[in-house]
């Protein structure tokens, strides 16, 4: 293990440092991750961004931010609520961009969707850009979580939304027992099986064994200096959705 910026334990593989290793994760399992979204949560990674939209409460015009934008399903559901405001999608898997790419196309979203290459840890944006900054399934992979908080609090407006939907951690038993079991021992095969992948997705229970909890979680959105933090546990606590906004006198 090694400690990240933000003196959190991290897992170490073969000495790469974690961002290199999580590149060459996400370029490695670009063409299936999609269809493993859908056999390892049971499809309620769909439910979980509906919910996560209900809340937002997205107006027509709202413009958004989706960082590790990944295959685009969150950017795509951002442009569609708006309707008309623009919608930067940010990832550093060029893989990952290609897929989603070629989804923004089918739903003829490229006048409106416009994607980058790059660091979710130092934005290639303005301050006050963004009426909404999202980052769906992707905190848990940075080097420093606090830092990529602080750019998604940087480039909203004031007055605009941090949202993050996150993996997180059941605390009661039996379900508690039951997916850590499904996790740490069923999902690595099912990666193998499916993707053709074990090391991969063995290394995804590790990523959320060293992730802050729900409650842990909200506390650093607000000493991000986020406010009105809400924190909210999906299917038994297996992922949570943490939302918060920028004063208006942030600026």
């Amino acid at each position: 293990m090694t400690m990240d910026q933000g003196s959190r334990p991290v897992p170490e593989h073969s000495g790469k440092p974690k961002e290199q290793f999580v590149h060459s994760v996400f370029e490695s399992i670009a063409g299936k991750y999609d269809l493993m979204n859908d056999i390892l949560s049971f499809r309620r990674h769909k439910s979980w961004r509906k919910f996560a939209m209900r809340k937002m409460a997205i107006k027509q015009g709202d413009s958004a931010v989706d960082l590790c934008c990944g295959t685009c399903d969150w950017s795509i559901a951002l442009a569609e609520a708006s309707k008309s405001g623009e919608v930067m999608g940010i990832d550093f898997s060029a893989g990952m961009l290609e897929v989603g790419r070629r989804k923004v196309e089918e739903r003829q979203l490229q006048d409106r969707i416009s994607l980058v290459q790059g660091n979710a840890m130092a934005l290639p944006f303005g301050d006050h850009s963004f009426d909404y900054a999202t980052i769906g399934f992707g905190l848990r992979n940075v080097p420093d979580l606090e830092q990529v908080l602080r750019e998604m609090k940087r480039v909203v407006k004031p007055g605009g939304m941090v949202v993050c939907l996150e993996l997180s951690k059941p605390m009661k038993q039996p379900f508690k027992g039951i997916y850590y079991f499904y996790f740490q021992r069923v999902l690595p095969l099912m990666g193998k099986l499916f993707a053709k992948r074990y090391e991969q997705y063995k290394w995804l229970p590790e990523s959320l064994a060293v992730f802050p909890d729900r409650e842990q979680l909200a506390a650093i959105f607000r000493e991000t200096g986020l406010k009105s933090v809400e924190s909210y546990p999906l299917t038994g606590g297996i992922a949570a959705l943490h939302i918060g906004l920028k004063e208006n006198s942030d600026v």
